[in-house]
């Protein structure tokens, strides 16, 4: 009994020693980085206002009479056709190096630019504040010789002026030109008139039909290039109207080529349509008006 007690006694006081050990052993503390003898960083604040803003071609025209904005979707043939131009035009008039690269907000001028420039008045000169003398008044018997002299002077002068003033246009000559119009088309009339879903007149036919030009112009457009249209052929009469006939099989006429009222321009045919057919339109100014309007009763 006693000497368990003792081996007790002695495991306890090995254990209080190594507790007091270890109560005795310094902690171990985190590095403290001392940062007081550094200078502050510096935060560079980027006003975003002050970023200049990339503004697209002709953006100072935007709303401007004669001009038109870029939207999603537009080609220069599209434009073309909904302003009364021609592509070629347009392209020339607003020095495009890539006609088929114009980008969303672009302003294009669409008018050509000599009728699109206003007028410059003539400034007007300030009467001289100097005095003149007047001469000394003549007799009357003089004044009445030197007017019967003259007379003839101004006689003689008369002529010269009327060139100029036939030379001036006349106001019929600015008016709408009218253009006397037959049926592109022998076919049945398929659809009719519809400012939101058929801009023109819908003609049947078989494939290979003759396509009329309606009227005499000028092919501003030849081609595939319109979505929607097919095959296409787009003449401009004068600066007044200008039709369009689509869905052909085949195109008979060049761009730039002169046709003549009645001449055999395409095929009739299905190009990008659910059948054979000629899409026929009248474009007033751009705007698509009702052919019916303006062809001869049948």
């Amino acid at each position: 009994m006693l000497g368990s007690r003792s081996l007790w006694v002695g495991s306890v006081v090995v254990a209080t020693g190594m507790l007091v050990a270890c109560g005795s052993k310094p902690l171990t503390r985190a590095p403290v980085e001392d940062r007081s003898n550094q200078a502050p960083k510096q935060v560079v604040v980027t006003d975003v206002r002050t970023q200049a803003v990339k503004q697209p071609p002709g953006f100072e025209n935007a709303g401007k009479p004669g001009y038109y904005t870029v939207k999603p979707g537009d080609t220069l043939i599209r434009i073309g056709l909904e302003s009364g131009q021609s592509h070629k035009d347009i392209t020339r008039w607003n020095a495009l190096e890539n006609p088929n690269k114009i980008e969303v907000g672009q302003v294009l001028r669409i008018v050509p630019p000599v009728a699109s420039e206003a007028v410059t008045a003539k400034p007007v000169v300030a009467a001289s504040s100097t005095t003149t003398a007047l001469p000394p008044a003549a007799p009357a018997s003089a004044t009445a010789a030197s007017s019967a002299a003259s007379a003839p002077a101004k006689a003689a002068s008369a002529p010269a002026s009327a060139p100029a003033a036939a030379a001036a246009p006349t106001a019929a000559s600015t008016g709408d030109d009218e253009v006397a119009w037959i049926w592109p088309g022998k076919g049945p009339v398929l659809a009719g008139f519809d400012e939101v879903k058929n801009k023109g007149v819908d003609i049947g036919g078989n494939a290979g039909d003759p396509v009329l030009a309606a009227g005499e112009g000028k092919v501003v457009y030849a081609g595939a290039g319109l979505r929607g249209y097919g095959n296409l052929i787009i003449l401009k009469h004068n600066n007044t109207y200008l039709t369009a006939y689509a869905h052909n099989q085949t195109l008979l006429v060049k761009e730039d080529q002169t046709v003549k009222k009645g001449q055999k321009i395409a095929e009739m045919g299905n190009s990008d349509a659910d059948r054979v057919k000629l899409h026929f339109e009248v474009r007033k100014q751009g705007k698509p008006v009702d052919p019916a309007k303006y062809l001869p009763p049948r």
